[in-house]
């Protein structure tokens, strides 16, 4: 295996652990752990002299699942009823979409279809967990964060795989 993709991989797993102790942190450092694993690469190709690799979207769709399990153990272990309903939900629309991309069934520019809401979904709950332990999660105030965190999301899905602003 080559050394660069297995310290990704490595630093990837790491990332994602933190969420097992700490939801709301560990969520965001397993984030930025997905958003800067691009440019540890990049840092490696100008700074290391590594020759790159061309399959990065597969390596991190797969490198996601790490950090997505733990955010669903997590959110099986210590979410509400609601809260966790709406989580297994979304991670298992995630999921389908990435076992589409991954057989080929789909192209990359279709993960817009299947948006990883999960993600943004865990960290507000996780968020209401640190910062607002009294709030409640009813089924009209989870409508109303989940259609303002869709709009975010498609905007991010498209940049990242319609648009592929950061290729």
């Amino acid at each position: 295996m080559d050394p660069v993709i297995a310290f990704a991989g490595l630093y990837r797993v790491a990332g994602s652990l933190l969420v097992l102790r700490w939801p709301f942190w560990g969520a965001i450092l397993a984030v930025a752990c997905d958003l800067f694993d691009l440019l540890l690469f990049n840092s490696f190709v100008v700074y290391g002299g590594w020759s790159g690799f061309a399959d990065y979207q597969a390596f991190d769709k797969w490198a996601d699942q790490v950090y997505l399990a733990a955010f669903l153990f997590v959110a099986l272990r210590d979410f509400t009823p609601l809260a966790k309903r709406i989580a297994v939900g979304l991670w298992l629309f995630r999921l389908a979409g990435f076992v589409a991309f991954e057989l080929g069934a789909v192209p990359r520019e279709a993960l817009i279809l299947f948006p990883n809401l999960f993600e943004f979904w865990f960290i507000a709950v996780a968020f209401t967990m640190r910062f607002r332990p009294a709030f409640a999660w009813t089924p009209a105030r989870a409508t109303g964060v989940l259609a303002v965190l869709l709009a975010g999301k498609l905007a991010q899905e498209w940049a990242l795989h319609v648009g592929r602003v950061f290729d």
